[in-house]
């Protein structure tokens, strides 16, 4: 295409940019307007995708035509056959009357798609019916219709990556991409960023009768660096920001830093730091704690059926004496009285218990956990200033267990 024919495409959509990415994007969508050919045009959101399908339109045979554009991810998925398709009346509930839809209504022009890539699978099988055949059946209704449509569909999202996903039918990316289209992205457009804010910052200067902003050259080389992860849509507003907020018009460098992300890089959430750095010390403690807890109820658990065996054994001696007075003297004993009625022995003082109980043999302790344990407890000891009852709630021990652990690491003195 001719310099000459191209600037006046430009002009007349309002097209600013001069980057060969964008002239051939624009070049192919002049090429392929006369034909009916299906056209697919892919780029990331806020590149300004929706351009090219009125250039499309408006330079071929059906620019006499209707031309509708329809978000396609805007449209709840229960409703969007009936958009596109039209129902009958009494189809579902609150279809009072009969409606032809966007296929129907737009027979003989343009229908732009966008983010076709959001259809439900289903709406795309019927979709692609309709590429091939020209044919479609409204919601409801029993008869088919036939319409001639050209459709342009754009979307960002990476298409090959949602086939393999299930989540887009390969025969209908296919249908749609006979014309491929490449939208570059705002950060591979060179100067056009600079000269996209000029018309910006021109547009809001005639709007709001206001004197229109200036870059400087230090802040036109940081307006290119930036990565523009919203493109086209995101310098229009960071735009419209400084010619609101900025009290100069003469805008530098260090006054187009606080408009612009820090982050340029990422989108990845902003991390909170707290005080210190973090060595997850808190997650070992806690660790330890339940390990520490554990063992002690396994401890509490071995010394209750310690005291239980030795009850069951005093139960079974003083019966057996008493069969054998029985038998040798001949002189009638008091009955022994079943264990239930038996009167409960009375508790020993703690520190006396704790003192005086032999825990019955059992198998060596790892070492490593019971250094652990010592651990937790000189630190339980020193976080509470030597308060021992104070330490064996922190750790959720009884207060035995915890003098019983003392001695036995000889921290009891």
């Amino acid at each position: 295409m001719k310099t000459s024919e191209l600037q006046t495409i430009k002009q007349r959509y309002n097209i600013v940019g001069n980057c060969e990415a964008l002239n051939h994007a624009l070049d192919v969508a002049l090429q392929v307007a006369p034909t009916d050919l299906s056209v697919l045009i892919v780029g990331e959101s806020g590149v300004g995708k929706e351009i090219i399908p009125r250039v499309i339109h408006d330079n071929s045979p059906r620019r006499r035509e209707k031309y509708f554009a329809i978000n396609c991810g805007s449209i709840p998925e229960g409703t969007i056959d009936s958009e596109l398709f039209g129902h009958v009346k009494g189809s579902f509930t609150g279809a009072i009357n009969d409606s032809p839809g966007y296929f129907g209504v737009a027979n003989k022009g343009t229908l732009f798609l966008d983010e076709v890539g959001e259809l439900p699978l289903a709406t795309q099988a019927r979709l692609l019916r309709v590429l091939e055949t020209g044919e479609y059946i409204p919601v409801g209704a029993t008869e088919v219709r036939k319409t001639d449509v050209r459709i342009v569909a754009a979307t960002n999202v990476n298409i090959r990556q949602a086939i393999s996903e299930g989540r887009f039918r390969e025969d209908l990316y296919y249908r749609l991409n006979s014309i491929p289209i490449q939208i570059p992205p705002l950060r591979d457009r060179g100067e056009d960023i600079v000269l996209l804010f000029r018309l910006f910052a021109m547009q809001m200067a005639e709007k709001y009768k206001m004197d229109r902003v200036v870059l400087d050259e230090g802040a036109k080389q940081l307006l290119m660096k930036y990565k523009w992860p919203g493109n086209v849509r995101q310098l229009k507003n960071i735009t419209e920001q400084i010619s609101i907020l900025s009290p100069e018009r003469n805008i530098t460098a260090a006054m187009l830093s606080q408009f612009i992300p820090q982050d340029q890089e990422t989108t990845q959430l902003a991390t909170i730091h707290r005080e210190g750095d973090h060595s997850f010390e808190n997650e070992r403690e806690i660790l330890y704690k339940i390990l520490f807890e554990l063992r002690g109820n396994v401890n509490d658990m071995r010394r209750e059926m310690g005291l239980l065996k030795k009850q069951l054994d005093d139960v079974q001696g003083t019966r057996a004496a008493g069969a054998g007075t029985q038998i040798s003297g001949g002189s009638q004993l008091a009955p022994i009285q079943p264990i239930s009625h038996m009167q409960p022995m009375q508790p020993m003082a703690e520190d006396a218990f704790a003192e005086e109980y032999v825990e019955p043999e059992r198998e060596p302790e790892n070492l490593n956990l019971n250094d652990v344990s010592k651990q937790m407890l000189e630190k339980a000891l020193e976080r509470n200033h030597g308060n021992r009852r104070k330490a064996a709630q922190e750790l959720g021990i009884s207060d035995r267990t915890l003098y019983r652990r003392l001695k036995q690491y000889g921290l009891d003195s």
